[in-house]
């Protein structure tokens, strides 16, 4: 009788569909009578770069899953940092892909990129589902060639970048935790109201010094004393709602009222044991967008230097457009901002201790209670 087939036992190659992989590099000049040696590691980078983007959105998935809650469980919070954390690390080695790619020189990207046009690094619809997903407002997207971001993709791909923007992204689930935040206002202590004093105590110092070190330059005194007074309005926010509210109809803010509030206070008391893990959590954000902007950055340094000031493969303006993007393209600069807010610790309103345990951690208040 004859036996049924058995299946294969998984090997490293069948678990990861090796033989699908390495078939999946087409370099354009091997269809040319002189095919370019650097296409492939050309080719190379760009996939490892969309395995690690889908990596990224497997991430911020999670986190946004976790951040749907009403209230996001604490426990919960320390698994959503793990998540920011790794993406994190991720963003690093996908900035070091640069150095690899790097090794080429622009004599070898010339013998193989006319081939490319018109496709282009614009058109990856991963990475702008990336940004969607972290909260890019299509009102602040440059546009690209004048159009809408999405028409640069292929109809196929649309959906992929598209779909995210109806969804609430991972600064909208932030922003909406942060001002649920049960520990911005007080019964017992007035934090704004000390905060303020010490704030306009810690301008007029800035003054005083100020106007002692251009005592004898009225111009240098005029423009340090300007600036001063613009801290001054930027302060000002924290402490009047409506002026916030201006400054966020202006597009100089994004994140709500209270939690830009809660965000500041966590920022503030980091060293609470309760606050901790808050504030590496929003150290997280910050670190995304900064190296989501040192990627941006040192990926126009590789166009200019490869191209020049030639126009991209994709039709754009190349080397200026990706130079704009850098600052531009940042989802949570409020965050990046909230130094602007922040006292020496030597001039924080001390908390009462009332109010500080509540900031300790349940075992730690009962060790503290017990005789």
């Amino acid at each position: 009788m004859d036996q049924p087939d058995r299946p294969q036992p998984l090997s490293y190659g069948t678990y990861l569909c090796l033989a699908e992989l390495l078939r999946c590099q087409h370099p354009e000049s091997a269809k040319t009578a002189v095919p370019a040696h650097d296409e492939l590691l050309f080719i190379i980078t760009h996939q490892t770069y969309e395995r690690w983007f889908k990596q990224i959105i497997h991430e911020l998935d999670a986190t946004l899953s976790i951040l749907r809650g009403v209230p996001v469980p604490e426990r919960d919070i320390g698994r959503a940092l793990k998540h920011l954390e790794r993406i994190n690390i991720i963003l690093r080695v996908v900035i070091g892909q640069i150095d690899i790619l790097e090794t080429m020189t622009p004599l070898d990207f010339l013998d193989f990129r006319d081939l490319l046009a018109p496709s282009s690094g614009f058109q990856s619809a991963q990475f702008r589902a990336i940004e969607n997903k972290l909260g890019m407002q299509r009102a602040r997207r440059l546009a690209y060639n004048n159009a809408a971001y999405e028409t640069a993709l292929p109809s196929a791909e649309r959906a992929t970048a598209l779909a995210p923007e109806g969804e609430p992204s991972l600064f909208d689930r932030i922003d909406a935790w942060l001002a649920r935040t049960p520990f911005v206002r007080f019964r017992q202590f007035d934090f704004w109201l000390a905060y303020r004093d010490n704030v306009q105590a810690m301008l007029a110092r800035d003054e005083a010094t100020i106007r002692a070190s251009h005592a004898g330059n009225a111009d240098a005194l005029a423009v340090q004393l300007t600036s001063l007074g613009q801290t001054r309005a930027e302060f000002a926010t924290v402490f009047d709602p409506a002026r916030y509210e201006e400054a966020r109809a202006a597009g100089r803010r994004r994140m709500s009222y209270e939690g830009f509030l809660a965000g500041l206070m966590i920022t503030l008391y980091r060293d609470e044991p309760i606050l901790q893990t808050p504030f590496r959590l929003l150290t997280a954000l910050i670190e995304i967008d900064e190296a989501l902007s040192l990627w941006r950055y040192r990926h126009l340094q590789m166009v200019g230097r490869m191209i020049g000031s030639k126009i991209g493969t994709g039709g754009s303006s190349g080397h200026e457009y990706l130079r704009r993007t850098v600052d531009a393209h940042r989802v949570f600069a409020d965050l990046f901002n909230m130094s602007t807010y922040l006292l020496p610790s030597s001039s924080l309103p001390q908390l009462p201790p009332a109010l500080r345990r509540k900031l300790l951690f349940v075992e730690e208040v009962e060790d503290r209670a017990a005789p």
